[in-house]
């Protein structure tokens, strides 16, 4: 029995840099991904989206191989989320299963533990976009309690701005990365990796968690919307003043010029 770990350690890793500055050649690369053995059967899983998983390391090594990954990264996160699942390798078994929170495999492969990796990765990205998008549904509702007790918002447009720039900022990484939850192409010719993928799927509920963070988005998007709206109308408002203020100003000038 063993355990595979991975951690969010930042908001991107430029995989290129990585594989560059890395000693060792990876067992898979691709633009997205980095996959080495170490020490026969020690596994290392980078991913572009800021996911580093380890199987066989312990905690000082992938404390030193974070710290190394994080030299390639950008937007390095103080506290990185993690996440682990028991790997358990016992080779009576024809097929891999997933039973109790604990993978069970027939034996030591680069595919197995990919992807249970992957999967575990996908996970703490998840973690990750879904903390995200909690914390901007928070400050929306902020601001629409602010709308129903004061029937306005008070905050001025340079913040409004800066909040909705935030707001587009996280759903675009978001949208960059749903990838993550696409089919690995070693599943397409294997039904056993196939099944194993779907299992974990279903473990870390991956798809249920990713509709309610995109439900989450989709209501932020809609009062992002509404607030345009309204800064609109509050400025349109304003200049409809301005105008009309100009325009008595002038009225005024022209009453004055004639009685004098």
């Amino acid at each position: 029995m063993a355990k595979a770990f991975a951690f969010q350690v930042a908001e991107q890793i430029h995989i290129k840099q990585l594989r560059q500055g890395f000693a060792a050649a990876p067992e898979v690369a691709t633009n997205a991904e980095l996959l080495y053995i170490l020490q026969d059967k020690k596994f290392l899983h980078v991913f572009d989206y800021g996911v580093v998983a380890f199987y066989g390391f312990d905690e000082v090594e992938m404390s030193d191989h974070i710290a190394f990954i994080k030299k390639h990264a950008e937007a390095a996160l103080e506290q990185p989320l993690s996440d682990f699942i028991e790997v358990e390798i016992n080779d009576r078994l024809a097929k891999p299963r997933v039973q109790d929170d604990v993978v069970m495999i027939p034996g030591l492969s680069l595919d197995y533990i990919r992807i249970i990796t992957l999967n575990l990765a996908q996970s703490v990205a998840l973690d990750f976009y879904e903390e995200l998008a909690l914390q901007l549904l928070k400050a929306n509702k902020a601001y629409v309690d602010e709308l129903e007790e004061n029937g306005r918002l008070k905050i001025s447009k340079r913040n409004l701005l800066r909040f909705i720039g935030r707001c587009r900022n996280v759903k675009n990484s978001i949208v960059d990365n749903l990838y993550i939850l696409d089919e690995p192409l070693i599943t397409w010719e294997d039904p056993d990796l196939s099944r194993l993928n779907n299992r974990l799927k279903e473990s870390f509920d991956i798809y249920n968690r990713f509709r309610d963070m995109d439900y989450k988005l989709r209501i932020i998007e809609e009062n992002l919307t509404l607030f345009t709206d309204l800064i609109h109308h509050r400025e349109s408002s304003r200049l409809e003043w301005i105008i009309i203020i100009l325009i008595l100003v002038e009225v005024v000038n022209l009453l004055l010029e004639k009685l004098l």
